[in-house]
């Protein structure tokens, strides 16, 4: 299933929301042959200007600030354990960290 808020590759689902403070991408991986299951997410102002903040959920605690998306994805990758290239980033996704 893929749409402009939504991605899945390789047993990784991507979603993406906006809440009333917040742009957030939440990546869950699934266990099984595509390995161990995980999630982590990466939050954003709703403006969009600001740092990027992963997180180990959407509403866990802050592990750390990016200025650039491709940091916070490779950071989201080591969590996941998979290549930062490996992720599905839904369209509506496409410009965080710009």
């Amino acid at each position: 299933m893929t749409d402009d808020r939504t991605a899945e590759t390789d047993g990784i689902r991507a979603t993406y929301e906006e809440t009333e403070t917040e742009r957030v991408l939440a990546f869950e991986r699934d266990a099984g042959e595509y390995g161990t299951a995980g999630t982590a997410a990466i939050a954003q102002n709703i403006e969009g200007y600001a740092m990027l903040k992963v997180r180990p959920s959407a509403d866990g605690d802050e592990l750390e600030r990016y200025y650039g998306f491709d940091m916070a994805l490779d950071h989201v990758g080591e969590l996941l354990g998979v290549s930062p290239h490996d992720l599905p980033i839904p369209a509506a996704a496409e410009d965080m960290g710009m």
